[in-house]
C-alpha cells in the first residue's frame, strides 16, 4: 500500500516536471529555483564550515602581515646592534689601542672614552663590557646614579662562557644571549632582570685574525617592547620570539614556553619565510602563524586559540542563515519577472527563423537592445541578406569564371602566334640573304620563347644563353658602343637562380649607362663563389648613379610596396631584391655600389639555400 503511493506520488511530480518543461520560461523558473534552493540548503549544512575556514584565512593573512612587518622592524633593530658593535673607520686604533691599554695610558683613555661614546649614542643599553682576551681582564660602562662610569675588573673564566665559545666559533664572529630561561648567567656583574638580550661581538686582528678582545652589549627591552606592541594581543593568545637556532628571547608566558619547548613546537616550524600550523595542548587547540625574517631567520610565534577564531563565525553563520531565507523569496520573485521577459525575444526569432528554414528569405527578426539575443537577431538578419546576396552573385560568379576561361585561352596562344610568325619573318629573311635580320628575328623569338616559359628558377647555362640573345639584340641598336665580357666560374653553370635576373641588372647598365653617354660601355657578367655566397655581379664603366639616387634605390629595397609611389625607374630591380628574399631568405641581398668609375650591381645567394648551390670545390 505505501509503494503504491510513493509510486504515484513520483508519477505525479515527474508528470509535474514534464508539463512545466515544455515551455522555455517554465524550464527557466524551475532551473533557477532548484539552484537556489540548492545554494539556501547546502548553506545550511556548510556555511559553517566555510566561515570557520574563512576566519581561520582572515586570522592566518592579517596576522601573517603583522607579523612581518613586526620582524622586519625586529631585524633591523638587530641589524642596527651590529652596526653599533662594527668600528668601522677606527677600527686599526681600536685594535692598536687593545694591545697595548695595559702599557699605554693613552690607549687605555681612548679605549674608555670609546665605550662611553657607544654608551651615549643609545637609549636602550643598559651596559657595555669590553673584554680583554689577551689581559683576561674587561672593562665595562653603565650609568650609576645618573653618572656613566667606566670600571674595569678581571676574570678569566669568561672564556668558558657558552655564550663566549658561541661567538668565537660563529662565522660572523658575534653572539646573541638570552635572559628568558632561568639559569642564563651573562658572566659579568650586570642585572639582566629587565635585559632583552645580550649581542657580543668578538673584534680580531685585521693582520693575522686572531681574536683580541670581545666587545659585549647588554640591551634592555623598551624599544623591544616599542616594536612588539604594534602584534594585537587578546587574552589567551601568546607569543614566542626565537632566534635562528630556536632560543627564546622574548615570551609572555614562560610557562606557556616549556610547553611548547616540552613537544618541540619550534622544529615543526619550516623553512619558508612564513607558515602556519595547528597545535594541540590538553583541551584547547591552537593556530600557529609565524615569520621568519629575511636577512638572519629570527622567528616571531603567534599561538591564537582556535576558540576565539570561531567565535566571530558562530554569529556570522546565525546571520547567514537568515539572510538567505530572505534572499530565497526575493529570488523567485526576480527569477520569475526575468525568465518571461528573456523568452519573449527569443519566441519571436524562433518563429521569424521557422519562416527562413520554409524557404521565406525575406523573414527578419526585430532587434531590441545590445544584450546576446540582440546579437543573435542582428546577425541572423546579416544570415538572411547575405543568403540572398550569395544566391544573387552565384549566377554573375558562373559568368566571370567563363569570362576567365577565355582570357586565358587567348593568354596562351597570342605568345605561341606571335613566336610562329617571327619564326615566318626570320625564313623570309634567310631567303632574301638578309642574314643580319635573320639573325636579330631568330634572337628576338628566342628571347620571347625563354620569357613566356612557365619556370620561375633556371640554372644558370639557361640564363646566359637567353643574356647572350638579348645583348646581341641590344648590340644591334647600339653597335660598337656596348662591349659584352663574360667570366663565369664552370662550376656554377648548374647554379639555379632567379629567371630574367641578370637580364634586369644588364637592363639598368644599358639604361643607366649606355643610354647616358655617346662614348662606348663595357658590360661584365661574371659569377664567382665565396664562402658563404654564390656571388653574381654585372658591373659598367658608365657615369654611374648619384648620391641622393643610390640612396633611393637602397631605400626603396625597405618599404612596402603600396610605399613605392614615383619609384617607377627602380621597379625592376625592387621586384628582384624582393624575389631574392621571397627564394632564399634574408641572407640572400641584392647589393649596388657605385662611383664615377662606374657602377656594380651583386645578387649575393646564400650556399646551401634551397639546393640552389653546387660547388665543386668542396
Amino acid at each position: 500500500m505505501e509503494k503504491t503511493i510513493i509510486n504515484k506520488l513520483l508519477k505525479a511530480g515527474r508528470d509535474l516536471v514534464e508539463r512545466l518543461s515544455r515551455r522555455l520560461v517554465n524550464k527557466l523558473i524551475l532551473l533557477f529555483t532548484s539552484i537556489i534552493i540548492l545554494v539556501v540548503g547546502s548553506l545550511t549544512f556548510i556555511s559553517y564550515q566555510m566561515l570557520q575556514k574563512e576566519s581561520v584565512t582572515n586570522s592566518i593573512t592579517s596576522t601573517s602581515n603583522n607579523l612581518l612587518l613586526v620582524n622586519q622592524n625586529m631585524e633591523d633593530y638587530l641589524k642596527g646592534m651590529e652596526q653599533l658593535s662594527l668600528p668601522q673607520i677606527r677600527y686599526d686604533e681600536i685594535t692598536y689601542a687593545i694591545l697595548h691599554e695595559s702599557e699605554d695610558y693613552a690607549s687605555k683613555m681612548y679605549l674608555e672614552d670609546y665605550l662611553r661614546e657607544l654608551f651615549y649614542s643609545r637609549d636602550d643599553l643598559e651596559a657595555i663590557y669590553l673584554y680583554v682576551i689577551k689581559e683576561k681582564k674587561y672593562y665595562s660602562v653603565s650609568q650609576e646614579n645618573y653618572n656613566i662610569t667606566v670600571r674595569t675588573g678581571s676574570d678569566p673564566a669568561i672564556s668558558e662562557l657558552p655564550w663566549y665559545k658561541k661567538a668565537m666559533a660563529s662565522p660572523f664572529n658575534r653572539s646573541y644571549q638570552s635572559f628568558v630561561e632561568p639559569g642564563s648567567s651573562p658572566g659579568y656583574p650586570v642585572s639582566t632582570e629587565d635585559s632583552f638580550m645580550a649581542y657580543h661581538r668578538v673584534l680580531r686582528s685585521i693582520v693575522s685574525r686572531q681574536p683580541q678582545a670581545v666587545l659585549s652589549f647588554y640591551f634592555d627591552s623598551s624599544v623591544r617592547d616599542e616594536i612588539l606592541r604594534d602584534i594585537p594581543f587578546d587574552e589567551g593568545q601568546h607569543l614566542l620570539y626565537l632566534s635562528p637556532d630556536n632560543e627564546p628571547f622574548y615570551t609572555d608566558d614562560i610557562s606557556f614556553y616549556e610547553r611548547a619547548k616540552a613537544v618541540a613546537l619550534s622544529d615543526k616550524l619550516t623553512n619558508k619565510p612564513n607558515g602556519q600550523l595547528t597545535w594541540s595542548e590538553a583541551e584547547q587547540k591552537y593556530l600557529v602563524v609565524y615569520d621568519i625574517g629575511e636577512q638572519e631567520g629570527w622567528k616571531l610565534v603567534k599561538p591564537i586559540p582556535y576558540t576565539q577564531i570561531y567565535e566571530a563565525a558562530t554569529t556570522t553563520r546565525n546571520i547567514n542563515f537568515t539572510i538567505g531565507f530572505l534572499f530565497l523569496l526575493l529570488s523567485l520573485i526576480v527569477v520569475t519577472y526575468f525568465s518571461n521577459a528573456i523568452t519573449k525575444p527569443l519566441q519571436k526569432l524562433s518563429y521569424q527563423m521557422n519562416r527562413f528554414s520554409t524557404g521565406d528569405f525575406d523573414a527578419e527578426a526585430a532587434v531590441k537592445g545590445r544584450d546576446e539575443i540582440a546579437y543573435l537577431s542582428r546577425h541572423f538578419n546579416q544570415m538572411v541578406r547575405r543568403t540572398n546576396d550569395l544566391i544573387n552573385e552565384r549566377y554573375k560568379m558562373k559568368l566571370v569564371e567563363k569570362n576567365a576561361i577565355l582570357k586565358a585561352l587567348e593568354a596562351e596562344i597570342n605568345p605561341h602566334f606571335l613566336y610562329n610568325a617571327l619564326q615566318a619573318i626570320s625564313t623570309k629573311a634567310l631567303k632574301n640573304e638578309r642574314f643580319d635580320i635573320a639573325d636579330m628575328v631568330d634572337a628576338l623569338a628566342l628571347t620571347l620563347r625563354y620569357c613566356i616559359s612557365g619556370k620561375d628558377i633556371v640554372q644558370a647555362r639557361a640564363e646566359l644563353k637567353h643574356i647572350e640573345n638579348y645583348m646581341s639584340l641590344q648590340k644591334a641598336r647600339f653597335g660598337s658602343r656596348l662591349q659584352v665580357t663574360y667570366k663565369w666560374e664552370e662550376s656554377l653553370m648548374e647554379l639555379e637562380i632567379p629567371k630574367l635576373s641578370i637580364q634586369t641588372l644588364a637592363e639598368n647598365s644599358i639604361k643607366h649607362a649606355l643610354e647616358k653617354v655617346s662614348s662606348a660601355i663595357t658590360i661584365d657578367i661574371r659569377a664567382e663563389l665565396t664562402e658563404s655566397h654564390a656571388v653574381i655581379s654585372v658591373r659598367d664603366n658608365g657615369p654611374g648613379f648619384s648620391r641622393e639616387r643610390l640612396e633611393q634605390v637602397r631605400k626603396s629595397f625597405l618599404s612596402e610596396w603600396k610605399d613605392r609611389g614615383g619609384e617607377e625607374e627602380s621597379i625592376g630591380l625592387v621586384n628582384l631584391n624582393t624575389r631574392l628574399k621571397l627564394l632564399y631568405g634574408d641572407e640572400a641581398e641584392l647589393v649596388i655600389r657605385t662611383d664615377k668609375a662606374g657602377t656594380e650591381m651583386e645578387m649575393l645567394l646564400p650556399r646551401g639555400g634551397v639546393s640552389h648551390v653546387q660547388s665543386a670545390h668542396n
